[in-house]
């Protein structure tokens, strides 16, 4: 089902397809069918810049094959049958696609299915039966992602992002693209470098925005730039599921493999060296030490990161531990605070609330609804402000309990841009406090805070990982083993997959 051989100059034909999501184990909360935005068709490639005519010289003579492409807000394991639908669909529709000469199978490397392990990798595997030998795999991925080497077996490139936040996130992909291209091109067939490095931390103490993150993933450019390198990656891991395959590691491409064996064994040694001086980007405090600081400060609007239910790593969006303590505080409304909470997953407070009606009073009881351990709910008391259907979160209403705002969803959703509030009538920009379930703030809730803190709450991407309870993991691994020994670093090399033409230099 591929084609072989050196494309110099021919038009190649190259698909796209992949199933996106990262998965918390800890999360009561189970990925359906529905929670995924399927896209197909022109739909699919629209995604994309590099499929658009005239937008890169490189993607030029490049029939763009769209297969499927499934993501999802991040959250519990994929129920089963789901998974083994979406797996059918992009597996049948390759083998119906014709001879491919390449293909870019998008992942994000955290996905979980329940009763499996390394679903990544049994998915790139049906994807290669599926292809053949000869078809050239390259897949983007996400930093936070968890890389075996029964997933770099099956590929031929392996990328990942290199800024968290992930700004970089659409450059990743693009760049996969570029590369796979380019060894079509000129007939190469790279090796692979692959490294576990025994250290599992939250995305929360790993981002590029301060070091030693910052150091590490800048080196990479550097790395790639020497000669017989194509592309240098690294993942911190997923700290949330609880898999043997939870750790950091490295992946070098290229054509020179003594080259990338020693790069990669340095990069390996330099993220282990660093283990310790990892660090939260923010402030941090228990949800009451949060609460107090908001309350407190001079400097408004006052961002408090619930991060312990972040729906976008995972979290099921339904805890409501800090919003109690947030309602029970009467400096709020005595200080006349302004306060935006969003928000909260309750259909079930949605529904009543619509009832209701605009500006009538409701009594509710608010989240840790899912079924597990989400917490108890709390008590919402207050005006119903606005109903409307959210393209994001679904049904959703706003209720005003004195000062304070809180939105109640019936999707799990992010809030992260602010256009995600204004839309449902908030604005962050005149408010004291903005509280939203996240870890790091993405930019544009950066740049709203002129002050902020990182709650340390309990929830199913609870920052705190040795109170979380995790037993399936590879061990010893820090920081579950903070005196274990130092690992071995040395990496497993994967040759080309098939011959061809060798290069002496990166792009």
């Amino acid at each position: 089902m591929s084609g072989t051989g050196d494309r110099t100059g021919k038009r190649l034909r190259i698909g796209i397809g992949g199933v996106h999501i990262e998965c918390s184990t800890f999360t009561p909360h189970s990925t359906s069918y529905d929670d995924f935005t399927i896209r197909r068709g022109a739909e699919l490639l629209n995604l994309f810049d590099f499929t658009r005519p005239g937008r890169e010289d490189w993607a030029e003579e490049v029939e763009w094959v769209p297969l499927v492409h499934a993501r999802a807000v991040p959250g519990g394991s994929v129920d089963p049958a789901t998974y083994a639908r979406l797996e059918d669909e992009l597996t049948n529709r390759l083998r119906q696609a014709g001879p491919l000469d390449g293909l870019v199978l998008d992942l994000h490397g955290a996905m979980h299915v329940a009763g499996r392990q390394d679903i990544e990798a049994d998915l790139a595997a049906a994807v290669r039966s599926a292809v053949g030998p000869d078809c050239f795999i390259a897949s983007p991925t996400d930093l936070h992602g968890s890389v075996t080497a029964a997933l770099v077996a099956q590929l031929d490139l392996i990328t990942a992002h290199r800024l968290a936040p992930h700004e970089d996130e659409w450059l990743t992909r693009a760049r996969a693209a570029r590369l796979l291209v380019h060894c079509l091109r000129q007939g190469i067939r790279p090796s692979m470098a692959w490294v576990r490095v025994p250290v599992l931390l939250p995305g929360e103490k790993t981002s590029t925005q301060q070091q030693p993150a910052r150091g590490i993933y800048g080196s990479l450019a550097d790395i790639e730039a020497l000669p017989g390198v194509l592309d240098a990656a690294l993942w911190v891991g997923y700290a949330w599921a609880d898999e043997p395959r939870s750790a950091a590691a490295v992946v070098l491409t290229g054509t020179d493999e003594t080259v990338l064996r020693d790069q990669a064994r340095r990069l390996a040694e330099r993220y282990w060296q660093a283990r310790d001086a990892f660090t939260f980007v923010g402030p941090t405090g228990t949800a009451q030490q949060a609460v107090t600081a908001a309350v407190e400060s001079t400097r408004r609007p006052f961002v408090i990161s619930d991060s312990g239910d972040n729906p976008t790593a995972g979290g099921g969006g339904d805890t409501a531990d800090l919003l109690t303590l947030l309602l029970a505080d009467d400096r709020i409304a005595e200080r006349e605070l302004s306060t935006i909470y969003a928000g909260i997953l309750d259909p079930h407070a949605v529904t009543r609330c619509t009832q209701a009606g605009v500006g009538s009073t409701v009594d509710l009881m608010v989240g840790g609804w899912l079924e597990g351990p989400t917490g108890l709910p709390a008590r919402l008391t207050g005006r119903v402000d606005l109903l409307v259907d959210d393209p994001d979160g679904g049904p959703t209403a706003v209720v005003t309990a004195r000062t304070v705002s809180v939105v109640l969803t019936s999707r799990r959703r992010p809030f992260h841009h602010i256009a995600d509030f204004t839309r449902l009538g908030l604005d962050p920009h005149q408010s004291d406090i903005v509280i939203v379930k996240i870890g790091y703030l993405e930019p544009e809730l950066h740049n709203l805070a002129l002050d902020w803190i990182i709650a340390l709450t309990p929830g199913g991407v609870d920052q705190d990982l040795l109170r979380l309870g995790h037993h399936e993991l590879a061990r010893p691994l820090h920081p579950f083993d903070h005196d274990m020994p130092d690992p071995d670093l040395t990496p497993r090399i994967f040759p080309p997959r098939a011959a061809g033409e060798r290069i002496g230099a990166a792009l």
